[in-house]
């Protein structure tokens, strides 16, 4: 659970960090976040 939490929380930092452009970028950004929780929990 924690390893989720620190994905998490590097995967937002990143993306405040980042910012997106466009609409397209915030959800391809989104839908990668929700990618790597995914993966963390089936690992």
């Amino acid at each position: 659970m924690g390893r989720l939490i620190a994905i998490s929380v590097l995967a937002l930092a990143a993306l405040a960090v980042t910012g997106c452009k466009t609409v397209k970028g915030l959800g391809q950004d989104i839908e990668s976040v929700g990618q790597a929780g995914s993966d963390a929990i089936n690992d």
